[in-house]
């Protein structure tokens, strides 16, 4: 077989990963043409002033493509009856016409190279592949129904490369039993109702049913590709397992198992233990992860409806068990005393690339979760989880797409967070989105831990974001660049947390940003950033669904946002805020507008009361019901240094 063009394949796979690595260590990443300012020391102290600027790309990606070939050989479903290899099954006997197989004891035995068309029913026996040779070993499963007490129905212990083919118009199943017999105490393979310790290809357009009673439905010690076919799986342990890699071009999955659903597990070579999936439809319920691999994970397209380790409300059980959902730097409550199983939907040891797709993910651990990058260039994801919705321990970059996490414990965290396009939704029973945050002790058995520094960084240069947050609404560990894009955030009721929270600084040069939540730890952008912001505390709490209206002295809106939860404090910037301009800030009344995410466009407002009138003169305009307030740094934010923490006090000019 193609062994030497299979290497070069994964050397692909590498190079790939090691620049992808290396786009997470650079912190501010925007689109090709767009600037990013660079937060902290390197801005210029004043609003409006220049700024120093660094251009970055979007990060490397990598495709199906790149990393897996279908060929011919993988596609050919084609047999002639007159040149192949006959096998029926009888119950416990089988008959042959034909060269290259024998039976023995029940069983079949294949030992040559060539196309074998079996059907029938083979009650207590296997059909074993082992072929010295090298050549094509071509299955034809041509409505068999294969099962063995003690040992894998289909067991391939050696070959070039087996091809699978599921005959058009059949029905097929394979299973096992319970308990296996192995030859001595030192062996333990075969571990699946279908075993390879081939490259192993499965194709054709006909059905394959799999009940695994022992341990794993489909295996290949080698590499494992489907490229079509309708296949159910149901097993004790995990669902599909390919060693080497797994690479998927289409077919209709149905896999129920106790363990994984679907994964790779080859942990000694970075370039190998991936999955590679172009697409398909998938419907797995696992009782531990959806999709794991090894190394990394390339999504071209699918279909997609995961559920893991009972789901999300499960997930919030174990969180209730070990502590979890308690303030940060709160004590737990309780203490566990044994590792927890891995229930996440995707998940990678290395990257995960996310180009196209639609996902339905129910995960009682993270929906997405990689131990380096998260990239997002497109598709549909709907997430509900008991953790986190996307988790990267290096970076989480979202270039387009659609994302909707209805329910998650934090949103989307990550060493660092850049955010080119799509549409992002987040609802969070704590930080929405978080840079660098803290130790999540509910994630396997194992915290997320990240070491925050001035370099962690949540970059937003486009896209829509919108967050709804009983916690922080933008946390960072660090500091926070937008450059374009509209992020709204409905953050929290509890002065405990703010709708936005940085340690470092918010460098704020473009897009629009409307952030509405609790008052005590108020933070707004950095006296630094080039637009201004407004930031407005109210003297109560206001009700939800109350509209905030601020427009220039002509008349013009500026923004009319209706906030979905109680709030007291606003913060508004947007680039039709002028310095020396006058503005009105209004609350209550209606809008005749269309809502998206809360703001209203192309309507007239009326009706509200006016609550303060001011002028812009500085990067960050500070107002209470009578006017505008002057006061120190004296929130969370670093004090006298980032210009971004709420005055606690001062008198209007």
């Amino acid at each position: 077989m193609k062994k030497g063009k299979m290497r070069r394949m994964l050397g692909i796979l590498l190079i790939c990963t090691v620049v992808l690595s290396a786009c997470s260590t650079t912190a501010s990443q925007t689109t090709p043409t767009a600037e990013v300012t660079e937060a902290a020391a390197n801005t210029a102290s004043t609003a409006g002033s220049e700024s120093q600027t660094v251009t970055a790309a979007l990060p490397a990606t990598v495709k199906v493509s790149d990393v897996a070939t279908f060929d011919e050989e993988d596609h050919a479903t084609d047999w002639n009856a007159d040149s192949a290899t006959v096998i029926k099954l009888n119950g416990t006997s089988a008959s042959i016409t034909g060269s290259g197989a024998a039976t023995a004891n029940g069983s079949v035995n294949i030992t040559e190279a060539g196309t074998y068309v079996l059907n029938g029913t083979l009650s207590d026996g296997q059909v074993v592949v082992n072929v010295q040779d090298e050549g094509v070993v071509h299955l034809v499963l041509n409505g068999v129904e294969i099962h063995d007490n003690d040992s894998a129905a289909i067991d391939i212990k050696e070959a070039d490369k087996v091809v699978m083919t599921l005959q058009e118009g059949t029905v097929n199943s394979i299973s096992d039993g319970k308990d296996y017999v192995f030859a001595d105490a030192a062996t333990n393979e075969p571990s699946a109702a279908l075993f390879s310790k081939a490259d192993l290809t499965i194709n054709g357009t006909g059905k394959l049913s799999v009940v695994a009673s022992y341990n794993d439905g489909i295996t290949s010690k080698d590499d494992l590709k489907i490229v079509s076919g309708t296949i159910a799986i149901q097993a004790a342990d995990d669902g599909i397992v390919g060693k080497d890699m797994i690479a998927i071009e289409n077919g209709d999955l149905t896999i129920k198992a106790e363990g994984d659903g679907i994964k790779s597990t080859n942990d000694a070579d970075a370039a190998l233990g991936f999955i590679a999936i172009a697409g398909g439809t998938f419907q797995i319920e696992a009782g531990n992860d959806g999709i794991q691999a090894e190394t990394a994970l390339v999504m071209d397209g699918g279909t997609y409806t995961l559920t893991t380790g009972g789901g999300s409300s499960n997930g919030e059980v174990k969180q209730e068990e070990m502590g979890g959902g308690s303030p940060r730097g709160a004590a737990s409550t309780t203490t566990a005393t044994e590792e927890t199983a891995s229930t996440k939907g995707l998940k990678a040891g290395g990257d995960i690339t996310v180009n196209s797709g639609s996902f339905a993910i129910d995960s009682a651990d993270d929906a997405v979760h990689s131990n380096s990058n998260v990239t997002v260039i497109g598709g549909d994801m709907e997430i509900a989880t008991g953790d986190d919705g996307i988790h990267a321990d290096a970076l989480v970059t979202i270039a387009g797409g659609s994302i909707n996490i209805t329910k998650s414990y934090e949103g989307i965290e990550g060493a660092n967070i850049t955010i080119f396009g799509g549409e992002t939704h987040v609802a969070a029973s704590d930080d929405g989105i978080n840079v660098a945050g803290g130790s999540d002790e509910t994630s396997g058995g194992s915290a997320d831990q990240f070491q925050a520094s001035s370099s962690n960084l949540l970059t937003i240069s486009g896209g829509t974001v919108s967050v709804d947050a009983a916690g922080d609404g933008l946390d960072s560990n660090g500091s926070i660049v937008m450059t374009g894009g509209t992020v709204i955030v409905n953050g929290p009721t509890n002065n405990g947390n703010g709708a936005l929270d940085y340690d470092g600084s918010f460098d704020l040069s473009g897009g629009t940003l409307v952030a509405a939540g609790s008052s005590g730890m108020a933070q707004a952008a950095s006296d630094s950033s080039s637009q201004f912001t407004v930031s407005m505390t109210f003297p109560q709490t206001q009700q939800a669904g109350t509209l905030v209206h601020l427009q220039d002295s002509d008349g013009n809106a500026i923004i009319t946002f209706a906030p979905t939860k109680n709030y007291q404090s606003v913060v508004i910037s947007s680039p039709e805020l002028k310095s020396g301009g006058s503005y009105t800030l209004y609350s209550g009344g209606a809008s005749t507008g269309s809502a998206a995410d809360g703001i209203y466009t192309d309507g007239n407002y009326t009706g509200g009361t006016q609550i303060t009138s001011f002028e812009i003169s500085s990067s960050v305009t500070w107002l209470n019901e009578s006017g505008v307030t002057t006061g120190g740094n004296t929130g969370r934010g670093p004090g006298g240094g980032g210009g971004g923490a709420r005055p606690q006090g001062g008198s209007p000019k």
